[in-house]
């Protein structure tokens, strides 16, 4: 799972105090360079929607081009300073070599038969997922259920199996272009499922020629779009949850440990006073 914490993660494994590498991490780590990068990050996203439209490329298509590449410069220079900084920690935050893995497809030559990569550019827009915390926490999130939604998946991979060798049985002979064989009826019940067009398009004229079909269709909506489904973003929110009260909870322990370094400061100023105050008496 992608570590939410960012830079921190790397500040609490290794901090580095003072020199030159030290304030360069200062930097890195900082606030206003992250919203910097944040802000860089946006301005390329809206460059490369609009190298999209003929009539910006023919207006300013120079200019989007050297700005493109000044973004795709400042990318790489820091994610080469992160290198030098944190040398070996480098890869024990995964938003670190998920960053150099969006700034490495942008850096792939585009010319020739690689010329189809350079869509692969707008994937330097995912960096906003990087730097923006909440979206950290929402991937967080999704990443922490995959392995609990593999017994929902398995289970919708049942109901469709049966459906799909019922409905084949079923409407196969009438309706072959729906339902001529498993696969084919895998995908119109996948299009009934998320209801796109399910009772224009599908059920009402498999119901002019059976007219019980009703009792087929009705149940399998009801199974996979109102409950296999909801158990999907059932488990999504709760992960989300524990994910936040896990927050919380890390930030409280550091409430605590700031609150009980400052107590020993304080008893250690106060025994230095008593002592002061023993040494002038005597």
């Amino acid at each position: 799972m992608l570590d939410s914490g960012d830079d921190s993660k790397l500040r609490k494994i290794s901090p580095r105090q003072g020199g030159a590498l030290g304030k360069v991490q200062g930097v890195l780590e900082s606030a206003p360079f992250q919203r910097s990068i944040t802000a860089i990050i946006v301005v390329n996203a809206i460059t490369l929607g609009l190298e999209t439209s003929q009539w910006a490329m023919s207006h300013f298509g120079g200019f989007l081009k050297t700005l493109d590449t000044a973004i795709l410069t400042i990318f790489v220079v820091e994610l080469l300073t992160k290198l030098v900084v944190y040398r070996t920690r480098f890869h024990r935050d995964p938003w670190n070599l998920f960053d150099a893995f969006v700034v490495g497809v942008a850096l792939i030559p585009t010319t020739g038969g690689l010329s189809v990569l350079r869509a692969l550019r707008v994937l330097r827009v995912l960096r906003l997922v990087s730097t923006v915390a909440s979206m950290r926490r929402v991937v967080d999130a999704l990443l922490r259920v995959i392995p609990g939604m593999g017994s929902i998946i398995a289970l919708l991979a049942l109901v469709y199996y049966v459906f799909s060798v019922m409905a084949t049985k079923l409407f196969g002979a009438t309706f072959p272009q729906w339902f001529g064989t498993i696969g084919e009826s895998a995908y119109s019940l996948f299009q009934i499922m998320t209801l796109e067009s399910w009772s224009m398009g599908i059920v009402r004229p498999v119901m002019e020629t059976h007219p019980l079909a009703w009792a087929f269709f009705v149940p399998f909506i009801l199974l996979t779009s109102f409950t296999v489904l909801n158990l999907f973003i059932g488990i999504i929110v709760d992960a989300m949850q524990t994910e936040h009260a896990e927050e919380q909870e890390a930030e409280r322990q550091e409430d605590r440990a700031d609150a009980q370094r400052i107590l020993s400061e304080v008893r250690a100023l106060r025994a230095e006073l008593a002592e002061l105050k023993r040494a002038q008496s005597g």
